[in-house]
């Protein structure tokens, strides 16, 4: 890899190429998609959270004007069956957890698919179930890896004889709750065989990730499936890997033989069978010497799995890397369960693991007399504590630093509990924040064509999940072409264009802007600054070799400004400030947006989110927007993203590092320790609700 691109394009405060048909409603969501005459679907749902099916009775829903078909585990098309079990729904009788795809209903409308749907009638052989999860769970097991390949356990040193013998410690449990993706647009699949192939619309964050599973779960070539999502309304993971609901909708497509089927999720359905994040029980032991440097430090992680399939989050990543301890142990222990499937969720691992250390770095500043932001720079490694490689760019005390200043950090008092205003009890938090670069060589592919309209067209078969894509792969186009940005055109969201990775760990500009990189080096080497139209060239995004030999993370530090009720112990945040060093930013707009929005997703996660189970029928019970709360406008008056100027290198020729996800990751625990200054009160269990104060 040579220098950084020069910057012309990047770097400014664009507009979204797609806004305008976004704010005017032209631009078509997966359900908008003109399809000619299509049907509809609404699925059976298990009832039970683990048995068989005994029976299904479909003579009520067949007998309603308009139903077209009804599909059960007894009749429906046939899968590729031992590959992966979330998918291989209607194979067989068996119900692994309550909301299961058992079956579905297709229609001319989508009302009258629904009253059919509630009109089969469904038997079961009931068998006891477990969906309780718990720091004893007998069935605990280590799983062979976690999430991204990342070691299940690690070990340095002695950590128990080192925290035996520290000066200073703290010993503590900290947990949070179950939590599901609820994007603003639904999962939503149009599905369509003709003779052609087998076309599928999709809110999905891969086409061809997407293509890839549902031709190996129908048994057929890649070659005979298209995937189009041009405009995707939000996914935070969720939409990272196909679900069943997809399944779902090509199965009941084939059964309908060339009329196109439709399916959107309900709310409710996006509690049941789309992914959330696993609830964690989190056991983290510091030990520091009288100057309040770490000589000990570990995490052992409980988590929770579906029975069917492993989902393993590496919620003991940060502890492995954000600070320098001589002796330290991470561990990850799943209890399988009779629930559906965990999946990703925007910073998957990072952002529940980041919340009990960083919490328990708050309670060793107090056991130590130490400023928290100053305990924090006294264990700032020069090496990598989990590689023991450089890091590429290192910029957590500064941004600690810049972000002190911008908050008025030095105002602060220092006992917790000692500033009433008005009936509030007020304090402040900090915690840090980091998100490791991902980049994924060879993933993703670039075509850059001259037109016959003197213009650079780009293709590229990324995808758009509401990040600013679309805006920041021109810019960057722009500039690897050394052309205006007004004459470059971006074509997205199909599998008819270059294979792209999914867009996920925030690796999405890194990834795609790679190979469009690539892809203009090559063509103006083949054609220099005045093609021809018709001139064409292609490449794929190279390895990097600086992955070998540095450490490669974004870093921020997250400040809160919490109020809670002396009377009844309601919490307010009034104000959130994050400072981030996070590579070369594209487009400052399009960032800004991103980093708000991943510390808004973080205060909801700190004061609302919590997916309850009842666990006498395993379900969840607030399976909605009314009762499953996520943040409001009213829930803080003001939130502050900035961000420093970082020159890095190494990790790609942008010199980006990611943004759509170090926004959320510290903001709970900057919430939760602002929270303790204000009250003297420590939370360890998320939700922070007014209970824990009273």
């Amino acid at each position: 890899m040579t220098g950084l691109l020069e910057p012309r394009s990047v770097g400014a405060d664009r507009e979204r190429v797609d806004g305008a048909a976004k704010v005017t409603g032209t631009a078509p969501y997966a359900y908008e998609q003109p399809v000619p005459n299509p049907a509809y679907l609404h699925p059976v749902q298990a009832t039970i959270a683990r048995g068989e099916v005994t029976d299904v009775r479909t003579g009520d829903a067949t007998a309603l004007d308009g139903v077209l078909a009804v599909l059960t585990p007894f009749d429906a098309p046939r899968l590729e069956t031992g590959r992966d079990a979330e998918l291989e729904i209607l194979q067989s009788p068996e119900v692994h957890f309550r909301g299961q795809l058992i079956g579905a209903v297709v229609a001319e409308t989508p009302e009258i698919a629904r009253q059919a749907a509630d009109l089969v009638r469904v038997s079961y052989a009931r068998s006891d179930h477990d969906v309780s999860l718990s720091a004893d769970h007998p069935g605990l097991y280590r799983p062979d890896e976690v999430n991204a390949g990342g070691e299940t356990d690690t070990r340095q040193g002695d950590p128990d004889g080192a925290f035996a013998g520290a000066a200073r410690t703290v010993e503590a449990t900290y947990t949070t709750p179950m939590y599901h993706n609820n994007p603003l647009e639904p999962h939503t699949t149009v599905a369509s065989w003709d003779s052609s192939g087998l076309t599928i619309y999709d809110s999905t964050q891969g086409v061809h990730s997407m293509r890839q599973v549902v031709a190996s779960t129908f048994g057929i070539d890649e070659s005979g499936i298209r995937v189009v999502a041009p405009y995707v309304g939000g996914g935070f993971g969720s939409k990272g890997t196909p679900h069943a609901n997809i399944v779902l909708t090509v199965l009941a497509a084939k059964r309908m033989a060339g009329r196109p089927v439709k399916y959107a999720l309900t709310r409710q359905q996006m509690f049941s069978f789309v992914g959330y994040r696993t609830p964690t029980i989190q056991r983290v032991r510091l030990g520091a010497d009288e100057h309040g440097r770490l000589v000990s430090l570990s995490n052992d992680v409980v988590e929770q799995t579906s029975r069917i399939k492993e989902y393993a989050e590496q919620s003991g990543e940060p502890a492995r890397k954000l600070y320098a301890a001589p002796n330290r142990r991470t561990t990850h222990r799943l209890a399988p369960l009779d629930v559906p499937v965990p999946s990703w969720m925007r910073a998957p691992g990072e952002c529940p693991g980041m919340f009990a250390p960083e919490v328990a770095m708050d309670e060793l500043a107090q056991a130590c007399g130490l400023d928290p932001i100053e305990l924090r720079v006294r264990n700032e490694p020069e090496t990598d504590p989990g590689s023991g490689l450089p890091f590429s760019s290192r910029n957590l005390v500064a941004c600690l630093r810049e972000g002190a200043r911008r908050f008025g950090w030095d105002t602060r008092p220092r006992p917790a509990r000692s500033t009433l205003e008005d009936g509030w009890w007020v304090g402040t938090g900090v915690a840090s924040s980091a998100y490791p670069v991902h980049q994924s060589p060879g993933s993703s592919t670039a075509t850059v064509r001259f037109t016959a309209a003197r213009r650079y067209e780009v293709r590229i078969g990324a995808v758009d999940i509401g990040t600013g894509a679309w805006t920041a792969l021109t810019q960057i186009a722009a500039d690897a072409l050394d052309v205006p940005f007004e004459d470059v055109d971006l074509r997205i969201g199909d599998t008819g264009l270059p294979a792209a990775a999914v867009a996920g760990g925030s690796s999405g500009i890194t990834n795609w802007g790679w190979a469009i990189v690539e892809a203009a080096r090559v063509f103006r080497e083949k054609f220099g600054a005045d093609p021809s139209p018709g001139d064409e060239r292609t490449a794929t995004q190279p390895e990097n070799p600086n992955t070998e030999r540095y450490a490669m993370s974004a870093y921020g530090a997250q400040f809160a400004e919490v109020r809670v009720d002396a009377y009844t112990g309601e919490i307010r945040v009034p104000r959130l400030l994050g400072v981030f060093a996070a590579g070369r930013i594209v487009n400052p707009r399009t960032a800004r947006s991103q980093l708000v929005g991943g510390m808004t997703m973080g205060l909801s996660m700190a004061l609302h989110e919590e997916s309850v189970t009842d666990e006498r029928f395993g379900f969840v019970v607030n399976h909605d927007l009314a009762e499953y709360h996520i943040a409001a406008c009213a829930d803080v008056r003001r939130i502050e993203a900035h961000w420093l100027d970082e020159h890095d290198p190494y990790v790609n020729p942008m010199g980006t590092k990611g943004i759509g996800e170090i926004g959320i990751v510290g903001t709970a625990a900057a919430i939760a320790n602002a929270a303790y200054h204000a009250t003297g009160v420590r939370v360890r269990d998320l939700p922070i609700t007014a209970d824990k104060f009273l």
